[in-house]
């Protein structure tokens, strides 16, 4: 898992990103738990996701990079605007773009994760600010069930 997830916390992801990978993950468990034997057919049969999700309790990997994301934001907001990291990762390019639709970036993901947990319109870098607020916002994210 660490291999996989080397500076997730940067990450831009899409919805069909996430997808791709929870299939990964899957079919990684899939290999690592291989096969199960009815008990009653004595036939072998492949794990369902549900029975991957009995077996391996840990949360998926969708949930630790977006906890892993607001626990960097929290890092970010910390750090202030002056800092090289700040305005890598919040700050906008200057200049004309071609046109076609906006990439996604970091901070829309950042705002989509807080939509999630019901904080919307808020400014996340106020939230992040509060230390024990985020904390809490942190761990309700890594509960939430990502399909």
């Amino acid at each position: 898992m660490p291999v996989v997830l080397y500076g997730c916390e940067t990450w831009s992801l899409t919805l069909r990103e996430e997808r791709r990978l929870g299939v990964f993950e899957n079919r990684m468990l899939r290999r690592i738990f291989g096969p199960k034997r009815d008990k009653v057919t004595r036939e072998w049969k492949k794990l369902h996701n549900e029975d991957l999700n009995d077996l391996y309790s840990s949360p998926n990997i969708v949930q630790m990079i977006k906890s892993r994301r607001m626990r960097w934001v929290e890092y970010v907001a910390h750090q202030g605007e002056r800092r090289d990291v700040y305005r890598v990762l919040v700050g906008k390019p200057e200049g004309k773009s071609p046109l076609r639709r906006p990439r996604h970036r970091w901070e829309d993901n950042i705002k989509m994760d807080l939509q999630e947990v019901g904080c919307r319109g808020k400014a996340w870098i106020k939230l992040a600010r509060d230390r024990d607020r985020w904390q809490a916002l942190v761990n309700v994210v890594m509960k939430l069930q990502v399909l």
